[in-house]
């Protein structure tokens, strides 16, 4: 009777544990992968939207003409700017060579590289809000996966029913070995689930970039002025 006793025992330690990590390992996983998920989103923001706006910026040249294009998209803060690499010829050239030049004047082909650029800018920004938007949605998951693993596990119950099992004992058992009320505690801190920081810690939210259509008029303007700044210019010859 006594080894069936013990070997219940066992096998309802062994369930309980199953259970507990098992569930801890799928949200420990979910937590992980939305870690390397804000990784990549990282890289993308960089890769893409940074270098879309460096080749905008080796464009409009100017800082109060590169506010300027923040004012009329409402991007938000100025990302990625460095006086020194918009103005520079040599990384000008490195950043323009591979765009696809077209039209018959300077100034046409000097827009529509520009509005090449935009449109580029605008479909990398659209890619990028929809991997926020997936982040935010596995950050509230991974919360509302920690908020039921509570609910369902509760360490200091599950301790204390361990050591019960065992008789009470405090230096008995498989899997209590001595648990006190202090080292429960104690354990639960340490073993406690916390959800990662959400993204938005991490990185900008932007706003989507206005189609260009809708503020043609006013980018038209703003070419204008940069091109005044440069008419001799010709990304032709980059």
């Amino acid at each position: 009777m006594e080894d069936f006793a013990t070997s219940l025992a066992f096998e309802i330690k062994k369930d309980i544990a199953e259970r507990y990590f098992g569930f801890r390992k799928i949200i420990e996983e979910d937590s992980d992968n939305y870690q390397q998920e804000i990784i990549a989103a990282t890289l993308a923001l960089e890769k893409d939207i940074g270098f879309d706006l460096l080749r905008i910026y080796a464009l409009l040249q100017e800082d109060r003409l590169i506010n300027r294009f923040y004012e009329l998209t409402k991007l938000g803060d100025v990302l990625f700017f460095d006086s020194y690499v918009s103005a520079s010829p040599t990384i000008r050239k490195r950043l323009l060579g591979d765009q696809p030049v077209y039209g018959f004047f300077r100034k046409s082909r000097f827009q529509n590289m520009f509005f090449d650029l935009y449109e580029t800018l605008r479909d990398h920004i659209n890619d990028y809000r929809a991997r926020i938007a997936n982040l935010l949605e596995d950050h509230e998951v991974i919360e509302e996966e920690i908020n039921i693993f509570y609910k369902k596990n509760d360490i200091s119950g599950i301790m204390l029913f361990l050591r019960d099992l065992d008789g009470g004992s405090d230096t008995s058992g498989t899997m209590s070995g001595g648990i006190s009320t202090n080292s429960t505690m104690s354990m639960e801190q340490k073993m406690r689930l916390h959800a990662p920081e959400s993204v938005e810690k991490f990185l900008p939210v932007l706003q989507p970039l206005p189609e260009k259509g809708s503020i043609k008029a006013e980018l038209k303007e703003l070419l204008n002025q940069a091109y005044a700044t440069q008419p001799g210019f010709d990304v032709k010859k980059l």
